[in-house]
């Protein structure tokens, strides 16, 4: 029977129920020791698992334990969620099947590429578990789980949502953090409560006040003070509550005859309850399953099935604790000689490895390379730093704490991956083994926001002139450098490589835009680009800095197609490949291209996307970036409010992109001087070429012609006339970017009032790309033309920028043209929002669902690409159907839903 948890019982029960209404939920249970979590998930085990009565479903129950001696075991607590249902693995897609199956050691173990695949795997297993009825997920002592496994099932459970799962953890109130899953807090017991379990355990009333006052409402310490006031009635100690819980299991257990503290001692230490394997332990100490009859008479531990159970946690810490390091080390030696698992055996020796240990060291770098093939990097990283303090092989040593170090950036714990790389770097002299520390350096400060620092950080490991072995350190540095907008370090990085004859395009080309340089510069990035077209399975070797940097070639060169093509093929390969972790950056770079595109919603959906995952792996500032896309939308369609929201919520560093798209928003609402002078010209180098950079020069020429202070204007349009001058030579195209040269044409017809500028522009506009930046032109040239009093020719340019602008919802740009229309002499014009774009009626998620959908993707596939699960793209599909007038898949084929 439960106390004082009505409340608690009440949401619980709620949150069953919407499973069994095929709706998902998660909830994480949170409180201190002996507050009475475990007590609640065994009444919720007990009560959800009764056959509903509308439906008379069964709903099946799943649960997993933390234990404390496995938290550095890696994926310990998926194998014991998952072991039972190993046989629905078969109906995963096979990179997910095969995940879970190096998971639980069943299958051929290859290496995955992304730690996230499992948390996806996971996700689909229980949705398809709950296609046979409602399925509840139990999780207790999540403090105790092992980050593998925690990570997998936040994963999971972040993303549930129509597949009839209740996911409950349940954890202490330090050590376990769910952010984004919603929180019950317990509380401790008032005194009415705490009075009736005393009741009820047969305590007079008297002595209730006295007992309720020590144990301050804690239900565990109220049965266990309880217990001991029967046993000693006068001992009272001072001490917190936790403990004096503690202290009174441990003078239990002082209390019970050695051979039954030793047998206990083996259950805390081996920590699973494996009954087997305590048992060949036990053999090897001279014990024996009968020296715990004591401890079962005494309701501290329980053999049922096989299995060894303590009645609460913390009477195995005690065990543990109040024994003495000689026992708890010849306990773990006893074990790891009994132990078949390999695993198992090397989580014992860690325990007894006291001094350098050779042959000890080599079994745990053995397992660290099995937890590195399963993605359980965490785990992975800690083994070989415990091998690398015991083994007696210098070489060794170094190699296995850059080894721990790349798998601690890896499992997103940088500040550990700097302390292990920083450990290793000042003990080797072997130059590749530095280059791996310099990387994990350099790449934990890039993550850490300080992109330029990272670049630097590259280049001070790298002498005057590259070698065979620092030549990638040199195109990282670069990179970063670029990414940073510090053209100082592309420059070193470039100098270096071409010292050493180690020249690279990529890297020169990045020099000479550093150099104002465009007309060699671009050249060089579209030959580069053309490679990566022609040949994408480069990116499979690349540094992920330079897989990032050449995502962003297409919009340095102003190839729309390019970028959307090279960024549409990054998306899909992350997406076959399960690379959640690198899919954020990708689909940013996808929204960018949409964004110039005028495909504003599936930009929106694919941000969506993004932001779900970078918060989803914990990708800080990735998240801060998103904002660009959004802010760029918002300036184009007028919101103010928007946009300033999102330049509110950006950090200052991060800030250039919102603050382009504040220049446009400025420029459409008409503040035109507030649009030349918020941003000034950037210095030559990479912030000159960012995609929105390159967009806002062309925004301030315009603000300055409307101030009449044209001379401001010159700096900004002469880099942006240079760079679409000697713009992109995409692949088949021998000539500039046709838009590039379109508005550099209508900036000069701005300035120099030549109206022939103006056609000319039209004329390459009509070769596609930038459907906004076309409107633009139509509007400039049809107000020029008004003003000429050609009012007829002005009336079409005018009419062809409406439409686009009403297609794109540009609500201050549709304003405009339509007053300039009325004035050009058409007195019905209604600017107003399209009504029939079906795309509009749709969420982001429920835009991407439909779209895979109408192109023959089944809800699998689907799921597979969008990392959700089959159920939630059905349910994607039901809500998207009567908005589209459509009532099946095969309806959808006959949508334009462009």
């Amino acid at each position: 029977m439960l106390y004082g948890r009505t409340t608690e019982q009440e949401r619980l029960k709620q949150l069953v129920a919407d499973a069994r209404a095929g709706r998902s939920g998660a909830l994480l249970v949170r409180g201190e020791a002996g507050i009475g979590k475990t007590a609640l998930l065994d009444w919720l085990a007990g009560t959800a698992a009764q056959p509903d009565g509308d439906d008379g479903r069964e709903l099946r129950v799943l649960r997993v334990t933390g234990v404390e001696p496995e938290a550095d075991l890696a994926f310990g607590g998926l194998v014991q969620l998952l072991w039972p249902v190993q046989a629905r693995l078969d109906a995963l897609p096979e990179p997910q099947a095969a995940a879970l199956r190096a998971v639980l050691g069943t299958g051929r173990e290859q290496r995955g590429p992304d730690r996230f695949l499992t948390g996806l795997a996971v996700l689909t297993v229980l949705a398809d578990l709950a296609e046979d009825g409602p399925l509840l997920c139990l999780v207790d002592d999540a403090q105790w789980l092992d980050q593998a496994t925690a990570e997998a099932l936040l994963f999971a459970a972040r993303r549930l949502a129509a597949e009839g799962v209740a996911m409950v953890l349940a954890g202490r109130d330090d050590g376990f953090t769910a952010p984004g899953i919603p929180e019950l807090r317990l509380s401790r017991l008032d005194f009415e409560d705490s009075s009736r379990l005393l009741a009820d355990r047969g305590r007079a009333p008297a002595l209730h006040s006295q007992i309720i006052t020590e144990s301050a409402g804690n239900p565990l310490a109220l049965i266990e003070f309880d217990a001991a006031r029967r046993d000693q009635p006068h001992q009272h100690t001072p001490l917190p509550v936790a403990d004096r819980v503690f202290s009174a299991f441990r003078s239990q257990i002082g209390r019970l005859p050695e051979r039954t503290r030793l047998m206990m001692l083996i259950a805390a230490a081996e920590g699973r309850g494996d009954l087997p394997l305590l048992l060949r332990a036990s053999e090897l100490l001279g014990v024996d399953l009968g020296d715990l009859e004591e401890a079962e008479r005494t309701g501290l531990m329980y053999v049922m099935d096989g299995t060894v159970t303590f009645r609460h946690p913390l009477i195995a810490s005690a065990t543990y604790q109040g024994s003495v390091l000689a026992r708890r080390i010849a306990v773990h030696r006893a074990l790891a000689e009994a132990a078949a698992d390999p695993d198992c055996r090397a989580r014992h020796l860690l325990a007894v490895a006291t001094e350098p240990d050779q042959e000890a060291a080599l079994e745990l770098a053995a397992a660290a390379g099995r937890a590195r093939v399963r993605t359980a990097y965490a785990a992975a990283s800690g083994l070989f730093r415990h091998a690398a303090r015991i083994t007696t092989d210098h070489g060794q040593r170094c190699s296995w704490l850059a080894d721990a170090a790349e798998l601690a950036l890896a499992a997103g714990h940088g500040a550990q991956a700097d302390r292990l790389a920083e450990e290793a770097d000042a003990t080797t002299q072997d130059p590749a083994l530095g280059a791996r520390i310099a990387s994990v350096r350099a790449a934990v400060v890039f993550e850490a926001g300080d992109r330029s620092e990272a670049a630097r950080g590259l280049l001070a490991r790298v002498g005057e002139a590259a070698a065979p072995g620092t030549a990638g350190l040199l195109r990282t540095a670069a990179a970063y450098g670029w990414l940073a907008g510090d053209g100082d370090a592309v420059r070193a990085a470039a100098g270096r490589l071409a010292a050493g004859s180690c020249a690279d395009g990529l890297v020169e080309g990045l020099e000479r835009l550093c150099e104002d340089d465009a007309e060699h510069g671009l050249p060089l990035l579209a030959r580069f680009l053309e490679g990566r077209l022609d040949a994408p399975d480069t990116r499979a070797v690349d540094e992920q800095a330079v897989r990032m940097l050449a995502l962003t070639c297409g919009t340095i060169l102003g190839d729309d197609e390019a970028t959307l093509d090279l960024a549409a093929a990054e998306v899909r390969w992350c997406r076959s490949q399960a690379l959640i972790g690198e899919l954020p950056y990708a689909l940013d770079v996808l929204a960018q291209a949409q964004v110039l595109a005028g495909r504003h919603r599936d930009a929106e959906a694919a941000v969506t996307e993004a932001e779900e995952i970078a918060r989803d792996t914990g990708m800080r500032q990735r998240l801060a970036r998103l904002g660009a896309v959004r802010a760029r939308i918002a300036a184009v369609e007028g919101d103010a409010g928007r946009v300033r929201e999102l330049a509110d919520a950006t950090p200052g560093a991060l800030r250039t992109g919102v603050d382009c798209a504040l220049v446009l928003l400025d420029l459409g609402l008409g503040d035109f001087d507030a649009a030349l002078t918020r941003l000034d010209p950037p210095p030559p180098g990479p912030d000159r070429y960012t995609w929105l950079s390159l967009s806002t020069a062309a925004d301030q020429v315009e603000a300055a012609v409307r101030l009449g202070r044209p001379e401001r204007a010159e700096e900004a349009l002469r880099h942006f006339a240079n760079w679409a001058r000697a713009g992109a030579r995409p692949r088949t195209a021998a000539t500039t970017a046709p838009w590039a040269q379109a508005v550099a044409l209508r900036c000069r017809a701005l300035l120099t009032d030549r109206p022939e500028l103006f056609t000319q522009a039209l004329h390459l506009h009509e070769k596609g790309g930038r459907p906004f930046e076309r409107a633009r032109t139509e509007l400039l040239y049809g107000e020029w033309l008004r003003r000429a009093r050609r009012r007829n020719e002005a009336r079409g340019q005018l009419r062809s920028a409406l439409a686009t602008f009403e297609r794109l919802r540009a609500e201050p740009w549709m304003r405009r043209a339509g007053a300039e229309l009325q004035a050009a002499g058409e007195h019905t014009v209604t600017a107003r929002m399209p009504a029939d774009n079906l795309i509009d009626r749709l969420t982001p998620q429920e835009l991407q669902v439909v779209r895979l959908a109408k192109d023959g993707s089944s809800s699998r596939e689907i799921a597979a690409q969008l990392f959700l699960s089959p159920r939630t793209v059905e349910h994607h599909l039901y809500k998207a159907y009567p908005k589209l007038g459509v009532g099946s898949r095969q309806e959808l084929v006959l949508l334009d839903l462009t």
